[in-house]
């Protein structure tokens, strides 16, 4: 498991830009190779899906929204019952919105996306 995840972290490095834009179908929302490349080695198109419809109905408050997946420790796992965590923000730390997943297969435990003008990507494809 810890080679995958070292794997997916370097795997990720690699994205600077994006050339190519792919679209969730009926969505609309279009997401960049680094998101394809994520969505498939760690097998999170629920990460993906979930993170656009949220992020799309925050676009009235901004235009520019950081999507922080976040593992819980295992104390606060404990406390609350629930596993993860997905705080959408500005940017600029004002949280817009939060969502707790009790259970998640997500190898990592932090990940950082941004959703601008509609489309999904990595910060370093910003």
């Amino acid at each position: 498991m810890r080679a995958q995840i070292n794997e997916i972290i370097e795997g990720l490095q690699n994205f600077h830009g994006s050339e190519m834009l792919y679209q969730i179908p009926l969505m609309g929302t279009r997401y960049t190779e680094g998101i394809k490349y994520l969505a498939n080695a760690a097998e999170c198109y629920w990460l993906i899906t979930d993170a656009s419809i949220m992020a799309k109905s925050l676009m009235t408050i901004s235009r520019f929204i950081t999507v922080d997946f976040k593992r819980l420790s295992q104390e606060k796992q404990d406390h609350s019952g629930y596993e993860a965590e997905i705080i959408y923000s500005d940017g600029n730390d004002n949280i817009l919105e939060s969502h707790r997943y009790r259970i998640t297969d997500f190898p990592l435990d932090e990940l950082r996306l941004y959703f601008v003008d509609n489309t999904l990507m990595l910060p370093s494809e910003y």
